[in-house]
């Protein structure tokens, strides 16, 4: 057995595996888009900066970029990046400085 495919069906960690529990490339329609979101959160805010077709070592090293200028801690989850605080103008103009085209979402 040590030549043929893993087929793990059962994990205690993330329960029964199924094929959509494997990593799927996320599809973007070109739009960047940021957003403030406090849920479950305590009531800290956040902006969070979606749409972006980068892969993960882009997506990190932009991250980092952008914490850098809005001097500010943040943090990448399942391919969106989380900026700590209200920062959607700076992010906003950072990334259409990087020629993305950049939207700015929700209230």
């Amino acid at each position: 057995m040590a030549n043929k495919e893993s087929r793990l069906v059962y994990s205690t960690d993330a329960g029964r595996i199924t094929q959509a529990d494997k990593p799927q490339a996320i599809e973007t329609d070109g739009i960047v888009r940021i957003r403030r979101e406090t849920k479950g959160r305590k009531g800290k805010g956040v902006s969070l900066v979606s749409g972006l077709d980068l892969n993960e070592a882009a997506l990190k090293t932009l991250a980092k970029q952008l914490k850098q200028k809005c001097s500010t801690g943040g943090t990448i989850k399942d391919g969106v990046i989380e900026i700590q605080g209200d920062h959607r103008d700076t992010l906003k103009a950072e990334l259409e400085k990087l020629g993305h085209t950049v939207k700015l979402a929700g209230g």
